[in-house]
């Protein structure tokens, strides 16, 4: 069996691109990162607030794009006719895994952008993560499906670049046109933080094989597998709650309420933002920063090396919006 092919003809033309603006002296776009946040989100003592939710989400998505609605700003993402997976992150049970309020959020706008129930895929690893996390899983293909990879299985085939080679989950191979990716902002004791290129990490069946050198290569070499670095259109991470000590389990002692989310195509400059407000939080409390506790996320600058050009970790080139 041979391993699936790691450069596309649009990876190839992007890193061709990529060499065309440093050659030419031209100034690179900019990658736009927005945060956006309401203080009454999820208050102390209530649950989330669906609606607030629903508001935020839209503020964040419409400047991303933009648009002058919510509707128009998801048909830049997403057409009719495609399926589209929904990749949560659900290891950590209830209290520190992907919002099931902000998906419902995300999957109502979808429908009104013109995707069908029957095409929209909420997955992660397995059926008991996601059930922990407070999710239903359902299988019926005739409305939203909620599955595991342990009910839809693994590709019987490697997918390789650099240092990974996995098998990836058949609901992202096979079932899935276009991905929203939609981690937690959130602390890991190995590798430093847990966000946007970590979150695939659920979407091959050997990630235990990754964590070694605080994910340096691995984190960028899974994301460049090409099922991922295609499929995926956009990252909404959610900082409802998050997590700046202690993951990637729930640790409510180290936890705190951001009440926002955060969104970007570009997955290299989320996870460097994401990381900085981890590192902000931690030097609030008087605790080291992960550089210092041997966990610094280095895989996030190899992301945006000249061999997988998965976006930027320059702040000069991130273009920060807060609305």
């Amino acid at each position: 069996m041979k391993p699936h092919a790691t450069l596309s003809r649009r990876g190839l033309l992007g890193a061709c691109l990529a060499g065309a603006w440093s050659a030419s002296g031209a100034t690179p776009e900019k990658s736009k990162v927005v945060i956006s946040r309401d203080p009454l989100l999820h208050p102390v003592g209530a649950s989330v607030d669906s609606t607030r939710v629903l508001e935020t989400l839209d503020r964040a998505v419409q400047s991303l794009y933009d648009s002058d609605s919510p509707i128009a700003a998801w048909k830049k993402v997403v057409r009719p006719g495609e399926i589209v997976g929904l990749k949560v992150n659900c290891l950590a049970g209830r209290g520190a895994s992907t919002s099931p309020v902000l998906v419902d959020a995300i999957c109502e706008r979808l429908q009104q952008a013109g995707i069908p129930p029957k095409d929209i895929v909420i997955w992660d690893r397995l059926n008991s993560d996601l059930e922990s996390a407070g999710y239903r899983v359902d299988s019926n293909p005739n409305r939203i499906r909620c599955i595991g990879n342990d009910t839809s299985g693994y590709d019987s085939q490697l997918s390789v670049f650099g240092s990974a080679g996995s098998r990836l989950s058949l609901t992202l191979t096979r079932h899935c046109d276009a991905v929203i990716n939609l981690p937690m902002l959130k602390d890991h004791g190995i590798t430093g933080v847990t966000l946007a290129l970590k979150n695939f990490f659920g979407a091959i069946h050997n990630p235990n094989k990754y964590h070694s050198n605080a994910g340096e290569p691995y984190i960028a070499d899974v994301y460049m597998l090409s099922p991922i670095r295609e499929k995926v259109r956009l990252t909404i991470c959610d900082a409802i709650s998050a997590q700046y000590e202690g993951g990637p389990s729930y640790m409510p002692q180290w936890s705190w309420r951001y009440n926002g989310v955060i969104v970007s195509r570009d997955p290299v400059a989320l996870d460097y933002t994401g990381w900085q407000i981890i590192e902000r939080k931690r030097a609030e409390k008087g605790m080291k920063t992960l550089r210092e506790m041997s966990r610094e996320p280095k895989y996030i600058a190899t992301a945006a090396d000249a061999r997988h050009r998965l976006g930027t970790n320059a702040p000069s080139l991130i273009d920060l919006v807060e609305v």
